[in-house]
């Protein structure tokens, strides 16, 4: 079973940067893959500044504005691409941080955004949250801002301090993909942690679906599956990304995959549509995947990463659909894995759990429910396996979930043991807790970030509002005086008429 889960993982990482090429800025280019350390920090420029800061799942970023010309800058590049190295990319040591990036301003296209960070010399590094780049700039003048220039970054040595400095870190340029355990949050107590998972749902279904196509497992007695699995996707994924990805696709899907056998097969080898023409389309959008894990982070190769990134995925689907909805979304969920999760016997035992059900799903807590105890019955047997085979990750082993830590509400005997093969749970508090974990809280990082991406536009359309109003102070001003001097002259020529009409006229001489 493990060894099964094992090659899956293995299979999924080899498709996944097959399947990359360049479709994603923020993946390492083949010159990096191939061992080059260059190339990791991104290139942005004027067009994607703002796409890619608002998007990236990191928490702080830092931006050098750099010259090509610079012999400065030529030298400082090996210097910024050594950290670089630990936090971007599919093999960094921590993804998900820190995104570090550059902007050539020697570059013509990106000479006005320079100018709006103040950049007076090269090369010159800022530090701060991603979105507070996004349509912002900076000043020296401002007392208070969340970017801030970094002034001691001159070597690799010296900008890891800097950055372990702010961040009260430990990291280090020799730091790993594995072995760094301890930097590794564990989500049994932190409920919070789930808010880094939503990037790893985007990551699992765009690895899916690559996986989909790059075995080409869309034939005429699955393709019914697949459409109705994306229709659950546009209506109801965590991610705004994948559902808008997942409705472009369903809009040209029978274009790519018409229904009739025969034409499939004519127009394919007519027009080159089919699975080559499906793989143009981005699922969840360019950024994405990005090649690696966050929340779903083992502490060991080949452990975690995409079959957790699914379950989340599920469960994030799973507390989303209306009670109408629940038993559609069942045998949907259930079609889907037994047809394209490549793992043969994994995906049935999945199939085997979903044919004991035995009456349909007449509300959403059902299929929640159900999805958690299916859940919680996989790390089971699992946990078993592992342990005879050594193959399990010891920073997260497979447990009973979730654990009185996340959650002691669920447990009606605060004092039974986690371990116990009957735990006595309070169901309607584990409903709530699902509701609230793969829900609300799944999807804060989201929210927040688009919180803060609103009230950045509204600060730049209500400064855009202000300088348009001052711009008729001017016009108005005279307008009004135009019409003070027009009413003046008016009673003044009254008067004069009045006064003409009251004089005498003079006679005239005979």
């Amino acid at each position: 079973m493990s060894s099964l889960l094992t090659s899956l993982l293995l299979l999924s990482t080899l498709t996944l940067i097959s399947a990359s090429g360049s479709r994603s800025i923020l993946r390492v280019n083949p010159a990096a893959a191939a061992g080059d350390a260059t190339d990791l920090a991104v290139d942005l420029n004027v067009t994607n500044f703002d796409s890619v800061l608002k998007d990236t799942p990191a928490s702080y970023a830092i931006v050098e504005f750099f010259a090509h010309w610079c012999p400065a800058c030529r030298n400082y590049k090996p210097q910024y691409e050594k950290v670089a190295r630990i936090f971007n990319g599919p093999n960094a040591a921590h993804p998900g941080i820190i995104l570090m990036a550059r902007v050539d301003c020697a570059n013509k296209i990106n000479v006005k955004l320079c100018d709006k960070f103040s950049v007076t010399h090269y090369p010159a590094l800022y530090w701060g949250p991603p979105h507070k780049f996004v349509g912002g700039g900076w000043d020296e003048k401002t007392e208070k801002s969340d970017i801030r220039p970094i002034n001691d970054g001159r070597t690799a040595d010296r900008l890891l301090k800097w950055i372990n400095t702010q961040l009260g870190s430990s990291y280090n340029l020799e730091d790993e993909k594995y072995g760094n355990e301890h930097h590794l949050h564990s989500n049994v107590s932190d409920r919070g942690q789930i808010a880094h998972a939503v990037y790893d749902v985007e990551e699992a279904t765009s690895m899916a679906f690559d996986i989909i196509l790059k075995h080409k497992m869309i034939k005429p007695d699955t393709r019914a599956t697949l459409i109705k699995f994306m229709q659950l996707m546009v209506s109801h994924h965590p991610s705004m990304r994948c559902r808008r990805g997942s409705a472009d696709i369903l809009v040209n899907f029978d274009d790519l995959y018409p229904s009739n056998k025969w034409l499939e097969n004519k127009h394919e080898h007519e027009n080159g549509t089919g699975h080559g023409a499906l793989g143009k389309f981005e699922i969840c959008g360019k950024e994405v995947p990005r090649g690696y894990w966050m929340f779903c982070r083992g502490s060991k190769n080949d452990t975690r990463g995409f079959s957790c990134g699914l379950w989340v995925l599920l469960h994030s689907l799973s507390v989303r659909v209306e009670d109408g909805e629940s038993q559609l979304a069942f045998t949907t969920t259930c079609d889907f894995v037994h047809q394209f999760f490549i793992c043969e016997e994994c995906s049935q035992h999945f199939y085997n759990m979903c044919s004991r059900v035995s009456t349909p799903f007449s509300s959403a807590r059902d299929f929640v429910l159900w999805l958690w105890t299916a859940h919680n019955e996989v790390n089971q047997r699992l946990k078993k396996t592992e342990a005879s085979l050594g193959t399990g990750d010891p920073k997260f082993p497979k447990s009973i979930w979730p654990s009185k830590q996340l959650c002691p509400t669920c447990y009606t005997n605060h004092n039974q043991n986690e371990e116990s093969s009957s735990i006595d749970w309070d169901r309607d508090e584990v409903f709530k807790f699902l509701g609230i974990y793969y829900g609300k809280t799944l999807v804060s990082l989201y929210k927040e970030k688009d919180k803060a991406h609103n009230q950045i536009k509204n600060s730049a359309a209500s400064e855009e509002l202000l300088q348009s109003t001052n711009a008729l102070v001017v016009p108005v001003g005279a307008a009004l005086a135009i019409a003070v001097a027009s009413c003046l002259f008016g009673a003044l020529a009254c008067f004069w008429r009045s006064q003409q009409k009251n004089r005498k006229p003079k006679r005239s001489w005979s």
